[in-house]
């Protein structure tokens, strides 16, 4: 394979890419959980911000699995390895809505920090489609948490 990134590089990328991945599997699977089981006063507009937010991030899973696969690397795929992968923690029983939101502005902000890690790696490759991939995901979740830390406040 000669895309004019080294081998040690797409590899160093694709492994960042699979942390990502793993993260963003992981909140996307949190996401879809609090939308099932949310109650109270706010269920009806967290029903639908939930929903909204599940379904952006399971189509950013794709592009995020395609980019991997792109640099010639396996996409990991198993709830083994994104356990392994992830530094979102899973979230046990149903928490209450405010609660739920906490846990999502966490795993937001912590799958923010995940593909803001690896800028200097593709940086340094010249990886232009990976880094603007890793914008793309920045900006939506910053800007997610913004929106979920705002519905906190009185």
């Amino acid at each position: 394979m000669d895309i004019g990134i080294n081998a040690e590089q797409r590899e160093a990328i694709a492994n960042g890419l699979s942390a990502l991945l793993a993260d963003s599997y992981t909140l996307y699977l949190m996401t879809h959980n609090f939308h099932w089981n949310v109650t109270g006063p706010q269920f009806n507009s967290l029903h639908l911000m939930f929903m909204g937010q599940y379904t952006e991030q399971w189509n950013a899973l794709d592009l995020i699995a395609e980019r991997i696969r792109a640099l010639g690397f396996p996409a990991p795929g198993t709830y083994k390895e994104y356990v392994k992968l992830a530094s979102i923690e899973e979230v046990e029983g149903v928490p209450k809505a405010d609660d739920m939101i906490r846990h999502l502005v966490a795993a937001q902000e912590a799958t923010a920090r995940t593909a803001r890690q690896l800028f200097p790696v593709v940086d340094a490759a010249n990886d232009q489609p990976t880094a603007d991939l890793l914008t793309q995901r920045l900006d939506i979740h910053e800007k997610t948490a913004w929106m979920l830390r705002s519905t906190l406040e009185e």
